[in-house]
């Protein structure tokens, strides 16, 4: 099966890209591994004329915003997002009715007609920072609020915060996290944003899963506790293999980020199914508030 996707790769022009979370055999066949906004601005980069992304439809619909010359393919359509999920833009457009004119921070963890009703977009790694770029004193951060509440934390500003939530970060509790710490008194605890503000509160370090992976690697501790989804572990032993790493909680598993398999990929390249593409009056909006994000971390 690996030889066959290599082939159709190979034949259509295309580059196969895997998120963190993804399935080992899945990302050890990817061109390129990552956070989902960092895969789709290397794909855009490269002079592949399809893109494969092995992950859920709001990463697929990111790289069509930044890659709209390139056929984008999503090898399971119904691998989803129930976080972008909690938010639509009929929605979102009652909210701004109701509240006084200000910047909407969207993360990108969201869908493309979302993102084209929003001033910014950010990353669980980036969000801080974003909010602090704004000159208004009062922003709508949408949809995460673990993520927004955490943002708070960090910035004199007023934010209003969307009720939305990651259910396999939010399932994470503080009594998970003691547990962990028990049973592994040698270990530090990095825990990702989306999970609660009392769980971050435990936390030695509050990072992206890329951020996880790179401070894995600087770190001189041996031992970590991983506060996210479970699929992570895999490139952090894989990056560290003299490192160890243990699950805050082995509930932490996305069955969205687990549904694309090898035959998947085939099949979806072999037949050019599964495209995804957005429409371009919502694309250009779309690109106008990601590129603002990506011009902020130049």
């Amino acid at each position: 099966m690996n030889e066959k996707i290599k082939n159709l790769l190979k034949k259509r022009k295309a580059i196969m890209l895997a998120h963190n979370y993804q399935p080992p055999e899945i990302q050890d066949l990817a061109d390129l591994c990552g956070d989902s906004l960092e895969l789709s601005i290397k794909a855009a980069q490269t002079d592949a004329e399809v893109i494969v992304f092995c992950g859920v439809h709001f990463m697929a619909e990111t790289a069509s915003i930044l890659s709209p010359d390139k056929t984008v393919l999503l090898p399971r359509k119904d691998a989803g997002c129930p976080m972008a999920d909690m938010i639509t833009p009929e929605a979102l457009k009652v909210s701004l009715d109701e509240l006084t004119s200000m910047p909407v921070v969207t993360y990108v963890n969201s869908s493309a007609s979302v993102k084209a009703l929003s001033t910014i977009c950010c990353t669980s790694a980036n969000a801080i920072k974003v909010v602090n770029s704004l000159d208004a004193t009062e922003v709508l951060m949408t949809p995460d609020r673990n993520l927004a509440k955490h943002a708070a934390s960090h910035t004199s500003k007023k934010i209003h915060i969307w009720d939305g939530y990651c259910p396999i970060h939010d399932i994470l509790t503080p009594e998970d996290v003691k547990k962990a710490k028990q049973e592994h008194q040698d270990a530090v605890f990095v825990a990702h944003p989306e999970c609660r503000p009392e769980v971050l509160a435990l936390a030695d370090n509050v990072l992206s899963t890329s951020g996880m992976i790179r401070y894995a690697r600087k770190s001189k501790n041996s031992a970590f506790i991983v506060g996210t989804e479970v699929g992570l572990l895999y490139p952090l032993k894989k990056a560290n293999p003299d490192k160890n790493f243990y699950p805050a909680s082995r509930t932490m598993e996305c069955p969205d980020m687990k549904k694309i398999t090898l035959h998947d990929v085939a099949r979806s390249l072999e037949f050019m199914e599964g495209q995804v593409k957005v429409p371009e009056n919502i694309q250009r909006p779309a690109l106008i508030a990601v590129q603002r994000m990506i011009d902020l971390s130049l």
